[in-house]
């Protein structure tokens, strides 16, 4: 964990990829490709709601899942698109407006593949979350490695 303000923190999440920076980069924007590895039955006990995706600059996004009894919808904004080496959006789950974090992927290009690091900048009021937001994304990473190509 990372103070990078008075008010923010981040955590930062690197991993190697044996797969091309937009094969890497369009796992995360494919809604298609996003039930394969981030959301649904085949990466947890939970049923997809829905999954949608706009993908331009200031396009929004919910990806909405059912856990037991709750609903969850996971939601954000793109502040920044630059296929296939960043990729910026707004982080939240059930959140009001105002009480998101940030999330920045920067995907570079290797002789055997890409390097994604990930980088979430969250308010300070989440710090005693940091350490399980960052296994929360090491495993995510993870379970993307495992299910390339998608």
């Amino acid at each position: 964990m990372e103070q990078t303000s008075d008010n923010t923190f981040s955590i930062q999440v690197q991993k190697d990829f044996h797969h091309t920076a937009e094969a890497i980069f369009d796992a995360w924007t494919d809604i298609w490709k996003l039930d394969k590895w981030m959301f649904g039955p085949s990466v947890r006990e939970e049923e997809i709601i829905h999954l949608t995706n706009d993908l331009y600059p200031g396009g929004k996004f919910s990806y909405k899942v059912k856990r037991g009894d709750q609903e969850l919808d996971h939601i954000g904004t793109y502040l920044e698109i630059d296929r296939p080496t960043r990729l910026v959006f707004s982080w939240g789950v059930d959140i009001d407006s105002g009480d998101d974090s940030m999330v920045s992927l920067d995907i570079q290009p290797t002789e055997v593949g890409c390097t994604l690091t990930l980088t979430h900048d969250m308010d300070n009021k989440w710090a005693p979350y940091a350490d399980r937001t960052k296994e929360s994304w090491t495993k995510i990473l993870n379970i993307l490695d495992e299910r390339m190509p998608l």
